[in-house]
């Protein structure tokens, strides 16, 4: 979605499960995590928010993030953080719950349910200061993160939207965005 919002040139890449692809991977990215993002020069970036407040300094012009050494950036730089060690992690521990625990599946019952609690806890903590958008009037980079974590939320709980209603209303300004659709359309092809 920011590579699209900041209308920068770049390679969709998608890795499959087989052995080979993965191993490939491997190569580029030791610790095989995504997404990865190849800069011009070959450097390899991984960390979701790494990537993110990397492109937007690279960026400026597209003004997705505020001016670096401001109030407002250190605030952008609080809320990327807080969705990467908190809401991101949580959300990790929901879907592999098993790899928290030396006792494996006999855990994950419990640690995803603890995951879930933590998760929505966070979202909370974010609900309270969106107004429209994490920052305020304006879109930043921590925007298009919230509503990826969002999205991630299990579908099996719709009484999230109803009581967070101004994440709800977040997930709609973006939903309608043409990034938004763009990386949507692209994920599901």
């Amino acid at each position: 979605m920011l590579l699209e919002e900041i209308a920068a040139a770049y390679e969709l890449v998608w890795v499959s499960k087989a052995p080979a692809d993965i191993e490939a991977f491997r190569r580029i990215s030791p610790a095989a995590k995504i997404p990865v993002l190849m800069l011009p020069d070959d450097t390899v970036v991984s960390e979701s928010a790494a990537i993110l407040i990397h492109l937007t300094n690279a960026h400026p012009a597209a003004a997705l993030a505020p001016v670096a050494g401001s109030s407002a950036h250190a605030r952008f730089l609080q809320w990327m953080v807080f969705l990467s060690a908190n809401a991101y992690e949580a959300a990790l521990r929901f879907y592999y719950p098993d790899r928290y625990s030396a006792a494996g599946e006999a855990a994950a019952p419990q640690i995803k349910r603890q995951a879930l609690a933590d998760w929505t806890s966070h979202l909370e903590i974010v609900h309270a200061a969106l107004s429209p958008y994490v920052l305020g009037a304006q879109l930043s980079a921590a925007d298009l993160y919230l509503f990826m974590l969002a999205s991630w939320y299990p579908p099996d709980d719709p009484a999230l939207a109803s009581r967070l209603p101004k994440l709800r209303q977040h997930a709609e300004l973006l939903r309608h965005r043409p990034a938004t659709r763009k990386a949507e359309k692209d994920h599901n092809s």
